[in-house]
């Protein structure tokens, strides 16, 4: 028995803990270093990964509810997502544990995707206009933040000065907006809203299950 305990614990140290946060980093990052080359040299099409409003409402390409969240437009869209994930993800990853937070993430990018695609329809848009990117499964993360860890400041587009999250996250929301309507630049606004709200309604439920932890978590991180 002593052995085997022994032997039991060194495995365990041998085979490091998974870090999600970093998984999916890395799979974000391979995947456009595979995919992105062969996107802009139209060897494929961006139906095959991108989430578009016309597929879905002919129940086409359905898998890119999924594969929309792993692919990004460029690559300072990549950069500027993974650099987030790092630091959101990270911490949301320790508050949560890393079942919970994968499964929260990927819910979050899901949420998002349906949420693109039913405003589209709701709002008359282009139903051709394809969106792509974590972004949305990022705004899950900041909008669960915003009641767990709703003091914490953060560091939003070079600005020198900390924001509280509680509105830090609306703010970067209303942001990208305006530059995407005044600069005419193509970001998913309406996924962003919907990974955002996916977000704020699990923080909600969490804070009103576990009232006394989510206490205590934003004291620890005000």
């Amino acid at each position: 028995m002593g052995v085997y305990q022994v032997y039991h614990k060194e495995r365990k140290s041998f085979f490091p803990k998974l870090n999600i946060t970093i998984s999916l980093i890395l799979i974000n990052v391979i995947l456009f270093l595979i995919i992105f080359p062969l996107w802009v040299s139209s060897v494929i099409n961006e139906n095959l990964f991108a989430i578009k409003p016309s597929n879905i409402f002919q129940g086409k390409y359905l898998w890119t509810f999924f594969t929309s969240m792993f692919m990004h437009g460029g690559f300072f869209h990549i950069f500027a997502n993974m650099l987030s994930l790092m630091f959101i993800g990270s911490l949301v990853e320790k508050i949560l544990g890393a079942k919970r937070y994968l499964s929260f993430y990927l819910v979050s990018g899901l949420f998002a995707g349906v949420f693109f695609v039913l405003s589209s329809l709701i709002f008359k848009s282009d139903f051709n206009l394809f969106a792509v990117g974590a972004s949305g499964a990022l705004f899950g993360l900041i909008g669960l933040l915003v009641f767990l860890t709703p003091n914490l400041p953060v560091y939003v587009m070079f600005i020198p000065i900390g924001i509280k999250m509680k509105y830090a996250a609306p703010g970067i929301l209303v942001v990208l907006w305006f530059i995407s309507i005044a600069g005419d630049v193509p970001i998913g606004n309406t996924a962003h809203l919907g990974g955002l709200l996916c977000g704020l309604f699990y923080g909600l439920y969490l804070r009103a299950k576990f009232p006394n932890k989510i206490k205590f978590i934003s004291k620890q991180f005000s």
